[in-house]
């Protein structure tokens, strides 16, 4: 009974960035890292308050909160920007518009993005060939490979997956014990969800809280 107690006393934190669980009672000040509030435009996603920006909104969503406090469950006020002017159109640009297939008017599919509304998939990064010249120690040149933390099995950590954010200790996880969004996320000028549930809400407050649909383990350096 006292265990059902204390899992019902923890709180989820409604700051854009933490998503984390607390208690009224284990809430000190900078335990907290968040964001303000995200700017939307042009295929840019950009955070108010460090000016940090993306145009793939699954690393938009990652990039570490630049403030910090104490966890709340009042969900935050996210202001909208304000409406751009719409300026004329003459005769001759709208028949071209009207002549022009939608999917080469947007935006999103020009810069080869995922687009809900078309169908587009995302181009496939290719990256120049590059000549080593004769003789050279090619495995001399090559980066070290970054040295993984050994943690202890008992030790906190959070879980990075998308949509969980839970704090867990390695001794503690199984194959159900989070609940996240394997993804992509997929963002368009008007809609904004998670393309592994197939949901998709208008405003970016709804989008955090669609609830995640998928159980696996918890992982604190999941691939990216």
């Amino acid at each position: 009974m006292e265990k059902q107690n204390e899992e019902v006393a923890r709180l989820r934190c409604q700051r854009i960035g933490c998503n984390a669980t607390f208690t009224e009672d284990d809430n000190p000040e900078g335990s907290c890292t968040y964001h303000d509030s995200p700017i939307f435009h042009d295929g840019i996603k950009e955070w108010s308050c460090c000016k940090k920006r993306s145009h793939d909104f699954s690393l938009f969503l990652e990039i570490p909160g630049c403030k910090t406090g104490k966890h709340t469950t009042e969900k935050p006020v996210l202001t909208k920007p304000a409406a751009t002017p719409k300026t004329p159109v003459s005769a001759h640009s709208t028949t071209l518009a009207s002549s022009t297939p939608a999917k080469e008017l947007c935006s999103r599919c020009r810069q080869g993005f995922f687009c809900s509304d078309h169908g587009s998939q995302p181009k496939e990064q290719k990256h120049p060939a590059t000549t080593v010249p004769a003789g050279s120690n090619i495995d001399a040149q090559a980066p070290p490979a970054p040295v993984k933390k050994i943690v202890s099995i008992s030790e906190p950590q959070i879980c990075k997956n998308k949509g969980c954010g839970k704090t867990f200790k390695e001794k503690d996880n199984h194959e159900t014990a989070c609940s996240y969004h394997p993804g992509p996320a997929v963002f368009h000028d008007r809609m904004r969800g998670w393309k592994c549930c197939d949901i998709y809400v208008k405003e970016f407050d709804e989008f955090m809280s669609i609830p995640p649909c998928t159980k696996g383990w918890h992982d604190a350096n999941p691939a990216s």
